[in-house]
């Protein structure tokens, strides 16, 4: 886009704003705000939401009831093919020798239960290749086993914020530091995965596991590993590497482990999506959509707070609030609550093979307009991630003036990925992300057991709906469509 016209667009976009939506957005926000019993219904009350769980199909079912009171229409869950469901019913892990001590641990997701109660000394087999593992697999049926060396390359740092001026350059120095406490790849992954046929072939009774967290901070997920899968528990990273010095030193220690977990049915569509819809009003238009979202699901261990019950609050709140206030959108304004997303996008990819792919979906696909999601990070909004599009800056940057005395900063052209506005580019729709704080947020809370309304302030998350709720509007009443992905 030529720098003229580029500037000749912003120009008329600040013209057809409308500062009296505006004015009416935050005042419906701020006065009658529903974000506080909404976030404590998902995170006080629900609790985690892991993909397929019965909490995860309660907070879904909740979403569409307060959707649907709010007058919005087409409120209803839409099932995606999953898989097993799981929840944990009892965990035991402490160490009762040398001296007692209960331990921070927590199972990985979809762990089978252990066989019974095992009390017994942990095989510690940290940095032994996977030929040495494989070599013990007549020592390890019912073990306790310790595959990881001890754990020295804690997280420690956040990302950079985006919507700093010297982003750039701090971007730089946390890839850098990010990859001196990776682990080294090529190999890695085949090694860990041949240790765990070994592990699984031996009929080992639970593998322990460090985190990389510190000071009690557990990153824990998991996954369906099927029938025959070892037990898991991942370990405070302190506690692990206590008892692996203990046993280095030949320190007798004994541990109690007791993981007692319930599956659920795969067969049909067990996960879910929530759609609800606010109509638009203009002939020409009403059958182009402008689409606002985030998952609901989470892992297990935390509440799920900043990951992602505040973004699924927050959409909510935005068609909350752009249904009270009476708006008539040209185009109509979609709200959705993705399930799978921390498996892989699963919802939103479903979503997207149903509604936006190949020939029979080009008319659908064509009138998604754009899609707004909120994942990453907390905290108010500051701005967008541009994906690389030149060509929506001017829209972006034009909306974004307002909100700046409402804590918005500045939008910046790189793209973030990791969530589901991916499905939809994928799928050849616009699809941004925001900008969020991310203060202790790699650090302490994503996909921790420190994942807890204790880490974020309410108030932020009215803030990020009035930006939500603003940004959709504008696209639903903009004269012109955003521009698709690649455009110029």
């Amino acid at each position: 886009m030529k720098p003229a016209l580029s500037a000749f667009l912003a120009a008329l976009l600040v013209q057809a704003q409308d500062p009296a939506i505006f004015a009416k957005l935050r005042t419906e926000a701020m006065d009658h705000s529903q974000v506080e019993p909404v976030f404590d219904m998902f995170t006080v009350t629900i609790g985690p939401r892991l993909t397929a769980s019965p909490a995860h199909k309660r907070a879904a079912e909740y979403a569409r009831e307060r959707l649907s009171a709010y007058g919005l229409a087409d409120a209803h869950l839409e099932p995606f093919k999953f898989g097993r469901g799981w929840s944990l019913e009892k965990l035991t892990v402490e160490m009762i020798e040398p001296r007692y001590l209960p331990l921070i641990g927590y199972a990985d997701a979809w762990s089978p239960s252990t066989a019974a109660e095992i009390v017994a000394a942990p095989v510690f087999l940290g940095g032994q290749s996977p030929e040495q593992v494989d070599a013990l697999r007549s020592q390890l049926k019912g073990a306790m086993v310790m595959t990881a060396p001890i754990l020295t390359n804690f997280v420690r740092t956040d990302r950079p914020q985006p919507s700093d001026p010297a982003y750039q350059l701090m971007s730089a120095a946390y890839a850098t530091s990010v990859g001196q406490r990776s682990n080294p790849r090529g190999g890695a992954g085949s090694a860990a995965q041949r240790i765990a046929q070994s592990l699984r072939d031996a009929g080992a009774g639970v593998l322990l596991k460090p985190s990389r967290g510190e000071h009690g901070t557990v990153f824990v997920s998991g996954r369906d590993s099927g029938a025959g899968a070892v037990p898991s528990v991942t370990l405070a990273a302190e506690h692990y590497n206590m008892i692996a010095r203990m046993l280095q030193e030949n320190v007798p220690v004994k541990l109690r482990i007791n993981v007692q977990s319930k599956f659920y049915d795969a067969e049909g569509g067990n996960a879910y999506n929530v759609i609800a819809e606010l109509p638009g009003d203009d002939p020409a238009l009403r059958d182009e959509v402008v689409m606002i979202g985030g998952h609901l699901d989470s892992w297990h261990t935390g509440v799920g707070a900043t990951d992602n019950a505040d973004g699924a609050t927050t959409v909510m709140e935005a068609m909350r609030i752009l249904k009270a206030i009476g708006v008539k959108p040209r185009r109509t304004i979609r709200v959705a609550l993705w399930g799978g997303e921390e498996q892989g996008l699963l919802g939103s990819k479903a979503w997207a093979a149903a509604h936006l792919a190949g020939d029979t979906n080009q008319a659908a696909r064509d009138k998604l307009d754009v899609y707004f999601n909120i994942d990453n990070g907390t905290g108010p909004i500051y701005g967008w991630y541009l994906q690389n599009s030149e060509a929506v800056r001017p829209l972006f940057d034009a909306w974004l003036e307002p909100l700046k005395s409402f804590g918005a900063r500045r939008n910046i052209i790189e793209p973030v990925g990791s969530t589901d506005h991916l499905s939809f580019i994928d799928a050849g729709v616009p699809g941004f992300n925001p900008i969020q704080d991310y203060a202790n947020y790699d650090v302490r809370t994503h996909h921790t057991n420190m994942d807890t309304v204790d880490r974020l302030d309410v108030k932020d998350i009215t803030q990020a709906a009035v930006v939500m709720a603003w940004y959709a509007y504008n696209a639903a009443m903009s004269g012109q469509r955003i521009p698709r992905p690649g455009a110029k």
